[in-house]
């Protein structure tokens, strides 16, 4: 029969043991909750009325799920370079998506585990836009940076257009991709 100390003392073990697993646990979330930051690198091509003064939204992320969403690309972020180096020419705050200029946008998101493998871009507004093409270089790790996504046409106004080869195997019909859908997530505003 086990006496009022022992049963206290076997209490007191097991909260502490909970805690600890607890502590750990948040420690865990704490990691996956961690952000990272991008470079992504957008060429708009030098066809006559490729431009855009309208909003692009752009959206990437890994075969893991880890999905950034950016809603509005702006001109805070934005660096002009020249398309031949990738130098940067100036870090004033101008219009960007100007026929044949290079752009990149710092952006700050959920951090990837694998590489950058998806693509899209979302064109908001009544002007066309012609991009040539995207990259996200992730600057944490080099080695998660994405290759380049090539576009060179017009994009259609107010849907994801892009690239996905994450999900790709090679069956004896050509080359399989597996469709992403995007779920509209909930809200945490309140």
């Amino acid at each position: 029969m086990a006496t009022k100390k022992s049963k206290g003392f076997i209490f007191t073990c097991c909260a502490f043991l909970l805690a600890i697993i607890a502590g750990g646990e948040s420690l865990s979330l704490a990691e996956n909750k961690r952000n990272c930051s991008y470079a992504v690198t957008i060429e708009t091509t030098c066809t006559k009325g490729a431009d855009t003064s309208n909003h692009v939204s752009l959206r990437f992320g890994d075969k893991k799920s880890n999905d950034i969403v950016v809603h509005h690309l702006d001109s805070k972020h934005v660096r002009k370079l020249d398309p031949l180096q990738p130098v940067v020419l100036d870090d004033v705050s101008r219009k960007p998506f100007q026929a044949c200029n290079v752009d990149q946008f710092q952006v700050t998101g959920p951090c990837v585990d694998s590489q950058v493998c998806y693509l899209y871009l979302k064109l908001a507004g009544n002007d066309d836009w012609r991009p040539g093409f995207a990259q996200v270089r992730v600057l944490e790790g080099p080695r998660l940076s994405s290759n380049y996504f090539y576009f060179r046409r017009y994009l259609p106004r107010h849907v994801w257009h892009g690239h996905d080869v994450c999900d790709r195997e090679l069956t004896p019909f050509g080359v399989q991709h597996k469709r992403k859908v995007f779920v509209k997530k909930p809200s945490t505003h309140f």
